[in-house]
């Protein structure tokens, strides 16, 4: 297998197990009305000590140096508690009051708030490009939560609610981390925030707080605290070596893909043509920030 190829695999894989974690999160929530806090919370903090388990191993002597600086310490809390706890909590909670495909696809808005956020940052009107991915956002948004129609949302305000804060979170926890991942290894940085920010949960994030579930349902959940978080992310650390962030970051489209070929035809969600339209504007975004930047005039302050 060529390095491409291995790349692709990584690139390809890492999405689809997160994509298979949001249907079977729907799942947890609608068949065996699992607490999303419980769930959330488990997931970070079983997540996170498998992660810092795993760099402990494997680079023993970078594992606590993150924690050696004032500086540093205060970046992670930052990141933890505002850019990966959010990020996981508005996901999982825009799946139960709507459903993984919808919440899934939300969740690419956030270049869209990345955009804003630097365009204001640096007092600069966005690029021509930008401004196009912000009016397919707009109009995708629109066909996504009231399929086509003008007065009437077919999502409920909370998955819409929830699913915009997706959004937005996934923006906040793109940029918080970025001089933490020039200095040290992302899994380290993963490892603790993750593990920071499900301390939060920690006093409902424990085996006292759910209610008898079947064998199945601990199957799931096992699933998606290691494969739909630790291996799903390890794989797209992985694919990193060989391909381009830009294209890992188009491939990363396999998780709604994924998301709504099992909602739809495991838990019967129904998806209707306004809604594939709105999706593929969302997801078109990724595509055209993708775009060499000489093919447009102007270009983003950073």
């Amino acid at each position: 297998m060529s390095d491409q190829q291995k790349g692709l695999f990584y690139a390809i894989a890492g999405p689809v197990l997160w994509g298979f974690s949001g249907s079977i999160a729907q799942y947890l929530f609608s068949v065996e009305s699992i607490p999303t806090q419980w769930l959330v919370g488990l997931r970070l903090i079983l997540a996170g000590i498998l992660l810092l388990v795993w760099c402990g191993i494997a680079m023993p002597k970078q594992l606590f140096s993150i924690l050696k600086k004032p500086r540093y310490i205060f970046q992670l809390l930052c990141f933890g508690l505002l850019g990966m706890l959010p990020a996981q909590y508005t996901y999982f909670m825009a799946i139960k009051y709507g459903n993984a495909p919808t919440a899934t696809v939300l969740q690419f808005l956030g270049p869209l708030f990345i955009i804003l956020y630097l365009s204001v940052r640096s007092l600069h009107w966005p690029r021509r490009i930008d401004m196009i991915s912000i009016v397919l956002a707009l109009i995708g948004t629109f066909l996504l939560v009231t399929h086509g129609h003008w007065n009437s949302l077919a999502l409920s305000p909370l998955a819409v609610l929830w699913g915009v804060g997706s959004g937005l979170s996934q923006a906040s926890y793109t940029l918080l981390p970025r001089e933490l991942l020039k200095n040290f290894d992302a899994r380290i940085v993963t490892g603790w925030s993750m593990l920071l920010g499900g301390i939060v949960f920690a006093p409902v994030a424990h085996l006292n707080q759910v209610p008898q579930l079947t064998t199945k349902a601990w199957i799931m959940i096992i699933f998606i605290i290691i494969g739909g978080t630790m291996f799903s992310y390890l794989f797209y650390l992985q694919s990193l070596n060989y391909l381009s962030a830009t294209t890992t970051g188009m491939l990363s489209a396999f998780e709604p893909l994924t998301a709504t070929i099992l909602s739809v035809t495991l838990l019967s969600t129904h998806i209707g043509g306004a809604e594939i339209a709105g999706a593929l504007l969302i997801l078109g975004i990724t595509f055209l920030q993708a775009l060499p930047p000489k093919l447009f005039i102007g270009k983003r302050r950073i």
